[in-house]
């Protein structure tokens, strides 16, 4: 996973200093593969319940690199725009291809927050369980 967000923002380098490939000549979705978005939105079974909030915690830094890599492309698309004679129309096709591009990162973020919010359900529910086991075992 590493080398896959090492390998975009080399591909977002490399656009800047100008080696001959032109932003809009990328598609933002080619710099993130199917194989990455799936590898970010799992959750190993056999995390510990204490370690889940560092798993989620890096799957969201994975994600903001992720989404750090387009909003750059973006940029540069952009950029590019201001140098053609149809502005606009350059404009939305790059907007659109963010949009694109950023929608199943959102997808992972919500994927990812429901399952914050069902640990953190859990983990109340087992305080208010030994909560009570504790006010059973007092007379």
């Amino acid at each position: 996973m590493r080398r896959r967000v090492l390998a975009c923002w080399g591909l977002c380098w490399a656009m800047g200093m100008g080696c001959g490939v032109q932003a809009q000549d990328l598609p933002l979705t080619a710099l993130l593969t199917d194989a990455s978005l799936a590898e970010t939105s799992r959750v190993y079974p056999s995390t510990p319940d204490s370690e889940l909030p560092e798993v989620l915690a890096q799957q969201r830094r994975v994600l903001s690199a992720q989404r750090e890599v387009i909003l750059a492309v973006y940029e540069q698309r952009k950029l590019a725009c201001w140098q053609k004679f149809a502005v606009n129309p350059c404009l939305s096709e790059a907007r659109r291809a963010r949009r694109q591009a950023l929608e199943p990162i959102q997808e992972q973020e919500l994927a990812l927050n429901a399952q914050e919010r069902v640990w953190r359900t859990e983990q109340r529910d087992r305080r208010l369980q030994n909560k009570s086991m504790d006010k059973q075992d007092k007379p």
